[in-house]
């Protein structure tokens, strides 16, 4: 059985774009059962490693805004 990848992504936008097309090819139902679940195991360290990232992200925010997260008004 083949390994799932272990590489740490670059960047967020790497490991999105990643997942993205993991998720792509799981839902296209064109993967056999054993690289579905290598699929799943690599989709799963991705979206830990970008949850990570938005909570450090986060964290710097409240701390730059003195704790009190501010609403975003983009334009």
């Amino acid at each position: 059985m083949a390994k799932p990848k272990t590489t740490e992504p670059a960047s967020y936008e790497t490991a999105l774009e990643e997942l993205e097309q993991l998720v792509a090819r799981i839902e296209s139902g064109q993967m056999p059962l054993e690289q579905l679940l290598i699929g799943y195991q690599r989709g799963a360290v991705l979206l830990a490693f970008c949850r990570e990232r938005l909570e450090a992200v986060q964290d710097q925010i409240k701390v730059l805004d003195a704790g009190v997260i501010q609403t975003w008004a983009g334009e």
